[in-house]
């Protein structure tokens, strides 16, 4: 089967409360990310999912590809409705971090390789935060991302991000299994 590059999934999430969670974050320090050749200004990010037994920042929002046990970092449960948006991913979840991209920074162009359906480990994306300047690019299309809407993204393809607005644009970054609840979502979304 093939699948499209980039869909909506068919929740949408309340924005003022993705924002109250992530402004009770408010004192944690975020890590930088460690692969700073993909970006230009200021990219960090705060791990809500971890590989099992990280206890290293870097190590804590690394999305390693081999690992296969996951846990809840304790960032996590100060996030009630992060919980509750989570839970609506009915499959097996990786890491899962939140990522921000600074006003004025760039994320060039690159590729995550084994992130799509075809591959069997999917990245979805909640924006969080972001603003009208925000452009995010995939295979050279823009996708537009609103606050509380919820995208299924195959990331092994080119793609880039660049925040031209004043403010910062905050993602919940899901990586996940794909199962038959991913499919029957997306074999619902051709239909209509």
């Amino acid at each position: 089967m093939t699948y499209p590059d980039r869909w909506r999934l068919p929740f949408q999430f309340d924005p003022e409360r993705l924002q109250r969670d992530l402004d009770g974050l408010g004192s944690t320090a975020w890590t930088r990310h460690f692969v700073e050749q993909n970006y230009e200004g200021d990219w960090d990010v705060l791990p809500l999912r971890s590989v099992a037994g990280a206890r290293h920042p870097v190590t804590m929002i690394y999305s390693d590809p081999a690992a296969t046990a996951f846990e809840d970092t304790p960032l996590l449960a100060a996030c009630p409705y992060f919980r509750d948006v989570l839970a609506m991913f009915d499959c097996d979840l990786q890491s899962v971090r939140l990522m921000r991209l600074s006003p004025g920074s760039v994320i060039k162009v690159h590729r995550d390789h084994d992130l799509g359906m075809e591959s069997g480990k999917v990245r979805f994306h909640v924006p969080i935060s972001t603003n009208p300047q925000v452009v995010f690019e995939l295979n050279g299309e823009r996708v537009a991302m609103e606050a509380g809407s919820a995208w299924c993204l195959r990331l092994s393809d080119p793609h880039r991000v660049t925040n031209r607005g004043a403010t910062s644009r905050v993602h919940m970054v899901i990586d996940g299994l794909a199962n038959g609840w991913l499919e029957t979502l997306f074999d619902r979304n051709e239909a209509s």
